[in-house]
């Protein structure tokens, strides 16, 4: 059932730092934050807002994305962040289907109100508590729709909860924990990390517009931040920025990646400086926090992402839907109370990823014999070549030791004589040919796994929530070896 844990926190620790907010350089009490959401809440009903609407907002991080949130939670309604870097044409489609009560805008287009009209104060109506329903939906994101017509994913308050729950559990997060976010709040990641599970407990969140590296870095060293979740792009510039020798990380008790896979020789030059580096794993539809390396085993099994956390339930299947042994490749599966409603308006869909109980992911795993998950790459990125399965991130987690690369991306491209072969697109220090690469992996990979092409590139490009844009990489790809 859902808590109305910052109205809890008000009366429990009324006078602790609940929210630090970087852009307007406010810091705010679990009182003030309590009374800010109890403000907004007021202009909500003010605007017309009654249980089940959908409140849109589209702007880029800031503190409305919090304080909506919650003051939608109060008069069960249904907050849907945007992105706001999509097209207008994108933004009115996803509108369109949201059919909202109030849409919000930072800059205001055609049928949104402007932001702005919150900072007054309205006439304040009294908001009671509320009991929300376990099934009821309290927050609306939608996928990127890099491969299609994005969809709108629906996060219930047994779904929230059970999150927190996967997050707060064993030990993960404190109650004197600090943490930043400066990760997109219309991806998962924004609200489910550490937002909500650490503002569960009382903690206390750094918000900041985006991603800087220096101002991590600095608040590392002067605000005491414990812990910190970022994408590996994120990590690779904080590592590679000139304050990071500088840095004293004796307070932090892990760094948590998630998002993408991690290099190897990233998190052993975090582990250099004693810093405790996690992968983590989940995805939009079933968290997203759903494993969990313990600290002690983050520095023996640097390329895991762990074990099921207590209430995820995983099976590894062949494309038969049967289980697969030990250290076989294999699709993941996951059930537990942190599987999402559905899709908005879009049922079949989402039926259509379900085997029973189980979301079926599209991910490609394996499991060692100490039941240890590792991340192999995505069911849709597989390729094949003169009749063998490639998987890139079996690929890429060996190019990426190669100590020139700084990132890669592998694709499969179309091939006259295999059928497909891989193209790495890399990022590196210094200038590689493929012959060169081919040459390294040779004791590391089978040879139909090498990649037959390579393109080097200054900066791989980026999704809005700094992962690496592989779609793009791999139309271009097909684009330029098309037969």
């Amino acid at each position: 059932m859902w808590r109305d844990f910052i109205r809890e926190h008000a009366v429990g620790r009324p006078n602790h730092i609940a929210l630090m907010d970087r852009q307007q350089q406010r810091t705010y009490t679990y009182t003030q934050l309590h009374q800010e959401i109890n403000r907004l809440a007021c202009h909500l009903r003010h605007l017309g807002v009654q249980t089940g609407d959908r409140v849109v907002l589209l702007a880029p991080n800031r503190l409305e994305h919090v304080t909506l949130f919650f003051a939608c939670v109060r008069l069960g309604a249904i907050l849907a962040p945007l992105n706001h870097r999509l097209s207008g044409q994108e933004i009115a489609a996803i509108v369109a289907d949201l059919d909202p009560a109030v849409a919000l805008a930072e800059t205001p287009e055609k049928g949104f109100l402007d932001l702005a009209i919150l900072a007054d104060d309205p006439d304040a109506i009294h908001i009671p508590e509320l009991t929300i329903a376990h099934d009821q939906i309290l927050l609306i994101l939608y996928t990127s729709g890099s491969s299609g017509t994005p969809k709108g994913v629906m996060f219930h308050a047994s779904m929230l909860m059970a999150n927190m729950d996967n997050t707060i559990s064993s030990d993960v997060l404190r109650p004197d924990d600090i943490s930043i976010v400066n990760t997109p709040f219309f991806h998962t990641g924004g609200y489910n990390v550490f937002c909500l599970p650490l503002l569960s407990i009382g903690g206390t969140l750094i918000l900041h517009p985006r991603f800087d590296p220096a101002w991590v870095l600095a608040e590392i060293r002067q605000a005491g931040v414990s812990v910190f979740w970022a994408v590996p792009t994120m990590f690779q510039a904080m590592f590679d920025h000139a304050d990071f020798a500088g840095t004293d990380f004796s307070r932090i008790r892990f760094f948590l990646s998630g998002g993408a896979p991690l290099s190897v020789a990233l998190i052993q030059g975090y582990h250099q400086r004693g810093v405790p580096f996690k992968q983590g794993f989940g995805l939009t539809e079933v968290g997203p926090n759903c494993f969990l390396l313990e600290t002690g085993d983050a520095f023996d099994h640097p390329d895991s992402i762990g074990k099921p956390m207590r209430n995820s339930t995983v099976v590894v299947v062949d494309d038969a839907g049967q289980p697969v042994g030990v250290n076989t490749v294999g699709e993941m599966w996951i059930a537990g109370p942190h599987v999402c409603l559905g899709y908005w308006r879009n049922p079949e869909l989402f039926a259509a990823t379900m085997h029973g109980d189980f979301f079926a992911t599209g991910d490609l795993v394996r499991v060692d014999a100490d039941g240890f998950f590792y991340v192999i790459g995505r069911k849709k990125e597989m390729y094949i070549s003169g009749g063998e399965n490639v998987y890139p991130g079996e690929v890429e987690k060996q190019i990426i030791t190669h100590p020139d690369v700084v990132q890669v991306v592998v694709v499969g491209v179309p091939d006259p004589k295999w059928g497909e072969v891989g193209l790495a697109w890399c990022k590196v220090r210094h200038p590689l040919t493929l012959t060169e690469l081919r040459d390294y992996l040779n004791p590391r990979l089978a040879r139909y796994k090498h990649p037959h092409h390579l393109h080097l590139l200054e900066e791989l490009p980026l999704l809005a929530n700094g992962k690496i844009d592989r779609p793009t990489l791999k139309q271009r790809g097909i684009e330029a070896y098309r037969l």
